[in-house]
């Protein structure tokens, strides 16, 4: 229920953080402003003693986001992929957020299995390990099937996870409306619609179906993806509160010693996982959303192997156009281009100047060319392209969220297996090759054929639309004038021949 309860939740976020001593490392990581350093000790230490004590054994900043429950957990799975935001040592700390919180009890899952499954467990499973991973929303164990043999991950829900997520989402409401009401600039961030989307994504993590039926989607997608794996969804044994999929066997991308020690390219795979991502963003639209390194593994023969599909993306055809065209433009430099994709995709306002909006786009990317992923500062490009856009108006793109945060979060992934990275050089073929076939001559051929597929289910219906909307023209108006009915004839006539025409051109040329 959301309402001005909620404060109590924003004022206890602010006291763990003072209580448990991670309120100075967070500001340190961020390299908060004087101002800012000062405003947020001064008021939350009066409040310090209502803050979550958490678990000591912890780093602080750990200690305080994994006491304020999954929400907080799933903005510090981010942050552990971030080095150069927060530094390496606080990403290092960062990194148990993603796969090694404490678990619930075994006896727990046995009976989420067995209430979901309908049967005793050992009659499904003959044998069911401990938790071998538990993160915010779930844990894994790894099981055996007692009909075939095979070895499998089944996945439960954390008891009681809805009710905790929704009492945080609840709090992030009210905070987002109070700095609607405190900051009119803020309004065009979008904030209580980033929310909203942020709540239609977790409530979709919280059903373990929907998390199937996307892996199922992803592994039909990406079957024929060189170096890259999923293991196989076993629905007969999933539900809305577990998921069993084959056991995946690799080392965890996120053990470089390992790996090196494995004898793989770091290097290879870092760019890999580069260029995975944006060809399922811009070829199929449908993309793993969660792409950290807890959710990743190497297999033997170096492939990647993906799980955990409870937050997947998906980005209509236009905006993955739109998304490849800036990318396309920052990659060869032609800034003058991005601005004029972002003005006839409607980012900013017409208002603006198109010219002016080029350079400060320049003043972005062109630090990125000539030097290498170690001299850039993805905190200060960040803090530079919000105050670009937050100038010339922008406003938050919701469909975007996903597709953006999950950009930050992979190239993490690929600089913590190597720093030297950069995501340009790396994106360049994937992007080049997009364009050819989805902007170019193909792509306008593809759209027609589209279009004539779409006017040719309408045909029979053509006649008929044509005199409906002749008699509905002639009864609204009592004196038809030639800009009344007989303009409008002349129009949607005009519509129908031209679509007849392209029709023909479509499969004339296909």
């Amino acid at each position: 229920m959301r309402g001005p309860h909620n404060i109590w939740r924003l004022i206890r976020t602010g006291a763990t953080f003072e209580r448990t001593g991670a309120m100075g490392q967070a500001l340190d990581a961020v390299d908060a402003p004087r101002s800012v350093r000062i405003a947020a000790r001064v008021l939350a230490w009066p409040f310090r003693w209502l803050g979550y004590k958490g678990d000591p054994n912890m780093p602080p900043v750990t200690r305080a986001i994994t006491a304020l429950g999954p929400a907080y957990i799933k903005f510090g799975q981010i942050l552990s992929t971030r080095p150069d935001v927060v530094g390496p040592e606080m990403a290092q700390q960062l990194r148990v957020l993603q796969d090694q919180l404490p678990p619930f009890s075994i006896e727990e899952a046995r009976h989420c299995v067995e209430e979901e499954l309908g049967r005793p467990l050992e009659e499904v499973y003959s044998e069911f390990s401990d938790p071998v991973a538990a993160a915010s929303i779930a844990q894994v164990h790894r099981a055996r099937r007692a009909d075939t043999g095979e070895e499998v991950a089944v996945k439960v829900l954390r008891p009681g996870i809805d009710r905790a997520f929704q009492k945080d989402i609840d709090a992030f409401y009210l905070a987002a409306d109070t700095i609607q009401l405190l900051s009119p600039a803020s309004r065009r961030l979008r904030p209580r619609e980033v929310i909203e989307h942020f709540e239609g994504v977790v409530k979709g993590e919280l059903d373990l179906r929907l998390e199937a039926a996307s892996a199922s989607e992803f592994q039909a997608n990406t079957e024929k993806d060189a170096g890259f794996q999923l293991p196989q969804v076993r629905w007969g044994l999933s539900g809305r509160q577990i998921m069993t999929m084959d056991w995946a066997d690799g080392l965890p991308l996120g053990d470089n010693d390992a790996l090196d020690a494995a004898g793989h390219d770091r290097r290879a795979i870092g760019e890999r996982v580069l260029q995975l991502f944006l060809s399922h963003a811009l070829r199929d639209g449908f993309f793993h959303a969660d792409m950290h390194q807890g959710n990743l593994k190497v297999a033997a023969n170096g492939d990647i192997i993906a799980y955990d599909f409870g937050i997947m993306g998906q980005i209509d055809e236009y905006t993955r156009r739109v998304y490849a065209e800036i990318l396309y433009g920052f990659i060869r430099r032609d800034y003058k281009r991005v601005a004029q994709v972002h003005f006839e995709a409607g980012y900013v306002p017409a208002s603006q100047d198109v010219d002016e909006f080029a350079r400060a786009l320049r003043a972005v990317g062109e630090p990125i060319f000539g030097m290498d992923a170690t001299q850039i500062s993805m905190g200060r490009l960040l803090n530079y392209l919000f105050e670009v856009t937050e100038r010339f108006g922008m406003e938050t793109r919701t469909e975007l969220i996903l597709l953006q945060r999950t950009m930050v979060v992979v190239e993490g992934v690929a600089r913590s297996l190597h720093p030297e990275i950069n995501i340009w050089d790396v994106a360049k073929p994937v992007v080049e090759d997009y364009i050819k076939v989805s902007i170019g001559p193909r792509a306008v051929l593809s759209d027609l054929a589209k279009t004539a597929v779409v006017l040719g289910r309408f045909g029979p219906r053509l006649p008929s639309l044509v005199e409906a909307a002749l008699i509905r023209q002639t009864t609204e108006e009592d004196t038809p004038t030639g800009t009344g009915w007989a303009g409008r004839f002349l129009w949607l006539s005009g519509g129908v021949v031209a679509g007849a025409l392209i029709s023909c051109l479509a499969f004339y040329c296909i």
